[in-house]
């Protein structure tokens, strides 16, 4: 990994120092670490040059009239899911992570797989810093390349845009704990901008694995950041629970997730399906496409949506909701003309052309289908499918 001396100096790691950091002191601290770019010369990506051109000539990877899902499925084989996910999502498929197979395939701990030169290990409380590379860290990375076997053999020969997903560095550093004081490590600035350097070269090697695995697909690479909104707003808790990790600053946090987003070089979505979505932050850091909860929208979204979209930026729409409780044991979901209707709704309150709708929106769930039952998520993503297939028409309806 790419030595931390080589990114701008930030405050010395207290959990390496054995004791408590001075949260009080946190955003002061944070404000003096700006991130690069680790050197990722171990990572060749070849095709680099062709994927440039594709995306001159088109400015999403997506067709138009497209769906896609989050990320998390129901049950512990990945042979089904990839199955239902490739069946259903033909234009859009994405590899699917599988929560109930236990630690290692939750998000952090997936994720936590990935890191170079920097150990994990399940606590108590979840994950945490370690001593030494362990059998936690070495499970998450196996069950990720299960599931990459399993995806590379169903998808052979596949050719379109297709998803993977990791969580973000500030979600990352909200919900991975400090060896020693059990805070999360976005308490500590030093082990933070260690973390971040970390996950860089983490997220570029998985990157480059997966182009490996499907070269004629264009990945598409989706962080997610559902801890992000607290971060900003300084309502991560301490290991008492008393307290509260101080607020990180917006320039800070663009750089730490711009650090992510361009070792990764693909493009780029951010996902987060909490309140108080950072739209403007998220635009500043570089991604290429928001996605988002659409029942979460608080006022005066749509202005700040308009405006992403009007910068050329791809619009992931969670307009099916996974919050219903009924939904997730039943196989029911909303007809597909009302999950397009609440895009075409969006879109209007937001005073975009109906034009360029379909090409720039993808319609997806709010969020994962970990909690649904299989046939529930099969039928969550068949409707969104499906949404996006007459959206072109009823868009056409609405504007004339």
């Amino acid at each position: 990994m790419t030595s931390p001396a080589t990114l701008a100096s930030p405050p010395e790691s207290t959990d390496r120092q054995e004791k408590r950091p001075d949260t009080q002191n946190l955003t002061r601290s944070w404000r003096l670490w700006s991130p690069k770019v680790p050197k990722l010369g171990s990572v060749p990506d070849t095709s680099a040059t062709s994927r440039a051109a594709t995306s001159t000539a088109q400015p999403f990877p997506w067709p138009a009239a497209t769906a896609t899902g989050i990320g998390s499925m129901p049950g512990t084989s990945a042979a089904e899911a990839a199955a239902v996910v490739l069946g259903e999502l033909p234009d859009f498929p994405y590899l699917p992570e599988l929560p109930g197979r236990g630690p290692g395939s939750d998000l952090t701990g997936r994720t936590a797989g990935l890191l170079v030169d920097m150990p994990v290990e399940t606590g108590p409380r979840g994950w945490r810093f370690a001593l030494r590379p362990g059998r936690d860290q070495r499970r998450a990375a196996g069950l990720l390349a299960e599931d990459l076997d399993v995806m590379q053999e169903a998808a052979d020969g596949y050719a379109g845009p297709f998803k993977i997903q990791l969580a973000g560095p500030w979600t990352m550093a909200a919900t991975v704990e400090l060896n020693r004081s059990q805070n999360p490590a976005l308490a500590d600035p030093g082990a933070g901008a260690d973390l971040i350097a970390s996950l860089a070269e983490g997220v570029a090697a998985h990157v480059a694995e997966v182009r490996n695995r499907l070269p004629a697909a264009t990945v598409v690479l989706q962080l997610d950041e559902p801890a992000l909104p607290a971060v900003l707003a300084g309502a991560v808790p301490t290991a008492s629970g008393l307290n509260r990790v101080g607020a990180v600053d917006t320039a800070v946090t663009g750089d730490g997730l711009r650090a992510v987003l361009t070792a990764g070089a693909a493009f780029s979505v951010v996902h987060c399906c909490a309140p108080d979505y950072p739209f403007g932050m998220i635009k500043d850091s570089g991604a290429r496409a928001i996605s988002f909860d659409a029942q979460q929208l608080g006022p005066g979204a749509e202005d700040q949506i308009a405006e992403l979209a009007e910068a050329g930026m791809g619009i992931l729409a969670g307009v099916l909701d996974t919050r219903d409780t009924k939904r997730m044991i039943t196989a029911a979901s909303p007809a597909p003309k009302e999950l397009a209707g609440s895009v075409i709704e969006l879109w209007h309150r937001a005073g975009l052309p109906p034009a360029t709708l379909a090409g720039q929106v993808v319609i997806t769930p709010a969020c994962g289908l970990a909690g649904f039952s299989p046939a529930s998520a099969r039928a969550a993503l068949a409707s969104c499918h499906e949404a996006a297939r007459i959206l072109p028409e009823l868009a056409a309806e609405r504007s004339s």
